[in-house]
């Protein structure tokens, strides 16, 4: 029996299948997309990264606007209020209610969502 060889495109051990990922950047944002408490969200706020979109936008898809940098669209949204950078106030009322988001990563911002009340 041959030793197998490394390295070579016949080899039946090609790591490379085991990773590739075919979902569509949407799928991936919403694989990323989750609940978290303020808490967690704080830090983030302290540091400038965390933007509030509007419930009437979807998330993933204000998501794929970053990703791509879309700076048109962010524009459109910010101008028209429905992306907006939290301040002190929104930060003081959302720790008082214990509030929660649904939140997605888009390096390096964090962007957040109000979770509807039960």
């Amino acid at each position: 029996m041959n030793a197998p060889t490394k390295g070579k495109a016949e080899d039946p051990l090609n790591y490379g299948i085991l990773g590739e990922d075919q979902t569509s950047s949407l799928e991936k944002l919403e694989k990323y997309t989750g609940e978290v408490a303020w808490k967690y969200l704080k830090p983030h706020f302290e540091s400038g990264a965390l933007i509030y979109v509007d419930p009437s936008l979807i998330l993933t898809e204000v998501g794929h606007a970053f990703a791509k940098d879309d700076s048109e669209q962010v524009s459109s949204w910010r101008k028209s209020g429905d992306l907006v950078t939290p301040t002190g106030p929104h930060a003081v009322y959302w720790e008082e209610i214990e509030a929660r988001f649904r939140a997605l990563v888009v390096s390096p911002f964090v962007l957040i969502q109000p979770l509807k009340a039960s």
